[in-house]
This record gives structure tokens, sequence and C-alpha cells, in this order.
């Protein structure tokens, strides 16, 4: 029992604990343990630093701390890899920060009725973004997400194996792989080492009646775009297997969206869209079909729709087949559901509101600029190697160093205000000392120049 009130745990105060325990029928505090074997009690005294017992004390601690971080304010970013350095609209933050936003974690329609409209108008942006008819309330994030539509594929076809692009970001292989054994047989597909898009020949040779889906990303992990997804998905059609493809949403205003080149199932990350980064998150998963039944009935997550009411000129928002959701069959759902990133599908569907048609073309084109001058800048430089050069890439661009590590070109990069690179070495076929340079619309041409001079004086 400690002998002070500490300000911010009011039930410390000792007189407090006494009446506690006195109401509860309790000893003192350790009869509260009583049931906890000795050999597991911890008798020692922990590691702890003094506490802060003023509100100024502790604010000064925690700036000490946060002090250190070193951000994108203020660095040069060129990292991606799945989280990406784009500019978020002030309004963005405005809105989601609003209380009945914010706090809204839970409810029904009868009495949150501006966040279940807010996610049905992301929704209907998404789905005119993607051309589809039905997206989900946003998971927890895009990996999920990719999985989800894997096991959704299996449902509906019957059938077990899955076939993905050995180009994928580990973290999400590992995602998938997790939703997926015991359940599932994952099998990955080649990429072809001079263009890093899919080995046809190889899929084609894993392609069977058993295979329930096809996936592939668009742009892919490495930001490969791969102009023969069409055929892929025509070859996964022609053995009854539907076809996956995860789309990087802010590539949408300049490439075509999957359901034009045969997708059944779209997935990806709503974290370009008005999301900052945050300690490597801030992420939210979306999936997206036809409004199909055979496929409505197998989403896991929670769907919201538009109805009239008996109020003529009235609308009401809720949630569409519920009772499919583990929140309604409860251990017989499709898959458990929990948390969700409601409110980052908020932002997105404010962000999507504000670029509007235009602002999307503009966005993706101004991306693919940076992105083919910054691959044609890392192309000069001697001791840089272009990985995948014949293929057109969209926000990362893959290179082999020659003599210097990856890990002592980033410290270097880093050493003059710059956040380098993602290193994929060994992650790509193997491909050693390689790395992935990402650009976004924030970037400017004097910034790009900036790293590649940086690159030269440290290669030199």
């Amino acid at each position: 029992m400690i002998d002070f009130a500490h300000p911010y745990i009011p039930n410390s105060d000792t007189t407090i604990q006494k009446k506690i325990l006195q109401e509860i029928g309790a000893r003192d505090i350790e009869a509260l343990f009583a049931e906890i074997p000795e050999a597991i009690r911890f008798r020692g005294t922990m590691d702890l630093p003094e506490p802060l017992l003023s509100e100024c004390s502790l604010n000064n601690k925690l700036m000490q701390i946060i002090n250190k971080n070193k951000t994108t304010s203020d660095h040069l970013s060129f990292l991606g890899g799945g989280c990406y350095n784009h500019y978020v609209p002030a309004v963005c933050d405005e809105i989601n920060s609003r209380s009945e936003f914010l706090t809204g974690y839970a409810g029904e329609p009868f009495e949150d009725h501006g966040r279940f409209q807010a996610l049905f108008e992301y929704a209907s942006l998404l789905g005119e973004l993607l051309d589809m008819d039905m997206v989900s309330i946003p998971t927890y994030d895009g990996s999920q997400a990719a999985a989800s539509s894997l096991r959704m594929a299996a449902r509906i076809t019957h059938r077990k194996k899955i076939l993905v692009p050995d180009i994928l970001s580990w973290d999400k292989k590992a995602i998938i792989e997790n939703y997926t054994t015991g359940i599932l047989d994952l099998e990955y597909v080649k990429n072809d080492p001079a263009t890093g898009k899919i080995d046809m020949d190889d899929l084609a040779s894993n392609l069977s009646k058993e295979v329930a889906a096809v996936y592939m990303e668009m742009p892919s992990f490495a930001g490969i775009i791969d102009e023969g997804a069409k055929d892929i998905g025509q070859l996964a059609h022609d053995h009854g297997a539907l076809f996956v493809v995860g789309v990087d949403p802010s590539s949408l205003g300049i490439i075509s969206p999957p359901i034009h080149y045969g997708a059944d199932i779209v997935c990806g990350d709503l974290q370009p869209l008005g999301l900052h980064l945050a300690c490597g998150g801030n992420l939210a998963g979306f999936i997206a079909s036809s409004d199909d039944e055979k496929f409505v009935s197998e989403y896991p997550t929670r769907l919201f729709g538009i109805e009239s009411t008996t109020e003529p000129g009235e609308y009401g928002f809720g949630d569409v087949t519920f009772d499919r959701t583990s929140f309604g069959a409860r251990e017989n759902g499709k898959e458990f559901i929990g948390t969700a990133a409601a409110l980052n599908g908020i932002t997105a569907g404010v962000y999507l509101s504000l670029m509007g048609p235009q602002g999307m073309k503009d966005l993706g084109t101004t991306i693919f600029n940076n992105t083919d001058y910054l691959k044609h800048r890392l192309s000069k430089i001697n001791g840089i190697k272009i990985l995948f050069k014949a293929s057109a890439s969209f926000k990362e661009v893959c290179v082999q160093f020659n003599t210097i590590s990856v890990d002592k070109i980033n410290k270097k990069l880093l050493a003059q205000g710059i956040f380098g690179s993602v290193d994929i070495s060994g992650k790509f076929m193997k491909i050693q000392n390689a790395a992935m340079f990402c650009t976004t619309e924030i970037h400017t041409k004097k910034d790009i120049d900036r790293l590649c001079q940086a690159l030269e004086s440290i290669i030199d």
C-alpha cells in the first residue's frame, strides 16, 4: 500500500483504499491476490522511474521523449513499402476530430445517425472510384482485407488452393499465411526477374480445378504496373477460380479499376486517402465486389446501406444482412470481426469528396511523373542498378547497390536529413543489397534532385 495519493490515480489515497477494502470484505490488498501461487508472485522492486507528481513535470518528461523522434515533418522522406507520405488536407483532420465521429466507436441506427450515414457515403465514394457496387466498412488494415478476400473466394468456390505472387510485402505474406494456415493451401507464383511481373508460365503450371483464387496487386508492392493483368484474370477464370486484386486507391485516377480487367473481388488499404503516417500505421482495409448475393453473403465485415423510412422523403442508414456477421451469427460467423478502423473510413470519404474525379486524376498523374523522374535520375548514378527496368512503375523504384550496403547508405542519408529507402535485400528472388525508394505527390523536382545528389556523394 503506497503512502501517498497519486494525482492521476484517485484510489491510491490510503483512506479511499481502506473504505474500498472494507466494502468488499477484504482484510488488505494482499488478500485480493491470495489465489496467485507464491511461486509465481513477484516480490522484488520493479525498475521504474520515480513518479512525476505534477502535470507540469509529466508534460516536460513526455516532451523530452517525443522530441527524440525524427519525423517526416523535419526530414525529407522517400520511405514507402505500405505506408506513404501523402499530403493530408486540413479539413480531413477537422472533420474526423469532431466528437460525433471521434467517439462514435459503436452504436445502432436509431441512436447513431451521423456515423452510419458518413460510412455509407464513404462506401459510395470508394465504390465510385473502384466502379464497384459493394464496399465493406473498413477492416483493420489492407493485409487483413487481402486475407479475408481470399477466404471469401474459398467459401464461394468451395476450393482450398490460393495462388499469390512472390513479390509481396513480407508483412502481408505473414498475415495471409496466418489467416489461411490449416484452412487453405497457399502457393507462391514466381515473378519474372527482368520485369518483376507475374511469370505467366509458372502461373499456368500452378492453375487447376482446385484453385479458389489468383491474387495479384496493381501496382505491386514493388510499384510495378502489370499490363498483363487482364490475361491473368482470364487464366484464373478459365480454371473456375476467382480473380482477387489488391489495389492502391491513389493510382485509380490514371489506372483502370481492377473490375475493368476482370477482378471479382478488390481489396486494399485506405492509408493513401487522407490518413497521416503514424508510427508505421494509421491503416484501414477495404473489400469490394459486385452486388451479387454469392459475394455479399460471404463478406465477414459489416456493410451499410440506405433505406427509405415510413416518413416520405426520409432515409435511414444501417447494416445490410447483419445476420451473416460474427455479431449476428456469433461462433457460426464467416470470420470473427472485432475492432474496425471506421474513423479512418470516414476520413477517406472526406478526402475523396474533396478530391473528386479530377483531383484523383491529378494525384495519380503527379505520382506517376515523379516516379518516372526518380527512376531516370537514379539510373544515372554510377553504382546503382535499376531493378525491373522494363516495367512502368508507380510510387516505388527498386534498385540494387553495387558496393555499399543499403544500411550504410540509409545511415548516411539520415545524417543529411533524408529518410532513404526500404531495405528489400533478399526479399524478392533473393536479390541482395537491394532497396526501394518511394515518391508521392508531395515531392518536388528539387526534393528528388537532393536525394540523388546525396546518393552520388555517398557512393562516389
